[in-house]
């Protein structure tokens, strides 16, 4: 706290609990109250002080490494995962969510009238704007994490709403915002009984896609909800899923995949979807991940960064 707030940081808190009441794998989450002379409604304010743990970038950085190096020398994984890729993309995403500044902007984008901040059914937490790289302050809510929920205690209305409105969210984020929130942990998802909103509070894994990538994927979407095999293969390459040279059985599975995975929206779909226990979706993703042996033995390149 003192090596990013400074030496009189404390002095910004009415109130601060050196205890953490919640903790992730880069940092800890202790409870505050902000002091009226700097908080943003000019009153003390309750809060959430998001602190990472010292020096867990370069630690991240080395232990990633290290797994390349054993996973690498005993020949563990397969040609078609692209391991070097692979570590790379994850060691820039991870440096991503240990940057504090980048999430508290996705907060602020997020929580303005263009995106949610008109919309009643969601709350997005305001970003003190004394937050630094490694320390992010920010409003404290107190809604329940839809995982931990008691679902037994809530309406059939409550659970349809809650569903509804994070499928929505996630099309909106793909296809309006083109700026998506990937960390699909349910402790970022929180049910506000009282207010009837979803809170959402962790924006470290956020991701931004150009308009013609997302372009190009609901072209390919469509085209696997129609079950259009050629038009499959031919987004996917636009894409870059596929480099044209593949042989039969590496399209076959990656154009079954797609086309399973697109069931919820064909126009023979029953709706409202069923993707409980026990349903339709459950065998569709058992069947999917038959597929994936297949596809780490026969791809030809790495999918694209930006999934």
């Amino acid at each position: 706290m003192t090596s990013s707030l400074g030496p009189n940081w404390a002095e910004n808190f009415q109130s601060f609990e050196r205890l953490p009441f919640a903790a992730a794998s880069i940092g800890q989450v202790h409870g505050a109250v902000l002091a009226a002379s700097v908080s943003p409604t000019g009153r003390p304010e309750p809060v959430a002080v998001k602190i990472q743990f010292p020096n867990i970038v370069n630690s991240i950085d080395s232990d990633l490494s290290y797994i390349k190096v054993l996973l690498t020398a005993g020949r563990l994984l397969p040609k078609g995962l692209f391991l070097d890729r692979s570590v790379q993309v994850l060691k820039d995403e991870l440096a991503d969510e240990c940057d504090y500044t980048r999430e508290g902007s996705f907060l602020a984008k997020f929580g303005s009238p263009g995106y949610l901040g008109g919309d009643p059914r969601f709350k997005v937490p305001w970003v003190w704007e004394g937050s630094t790289k490694s320390v992010l302050v920010m409003e404290r809510v107190h809604g329940t994490s839809v995982g931990d929920a008691d679902i037994s205690g809530m309406t059939k209305q409550d659970r349809d709403d809650i569903a509804s409105w994070i499928l929505e969210l996630c099309l909106k984020e793909l296809f309006e915002f083109r700026i998506m929130q990937t960390d699909p942990n349910w402790s970022n998802f929180l049910w506000n009984a009282n207010t009837r909103r979803v809170e959402l509070v962790d924006f470290g894994a956020t991701r931004e896609y150009s308009k013609e990538f997302m372009d190009n994927w609901l072209r390919l979407l469509q085209a696997a909800a129609s079950e259009d095999r050629e038009s499959c293969i031919e987004w996917s390459l636009k894409l870059g899923y596929l480099t044209g040279k593949e042989n039969q059985v590496m399209l076959d599975a990656h154009v079954n995949s797609i086309i399973l995975l697109a069931t919820p929206f064909k126009a023979s779909t029953p709706q409202p979807f069923d993707f409980g226990p026990g349903s339709t979706w459950s065998s569709i993703t058992a069947e999917i991940r038959a597929q994936i042996p297949v596809m780490l033995m026969h791809r030809l390149t790495p999918p694209p960064r930006e999934t």
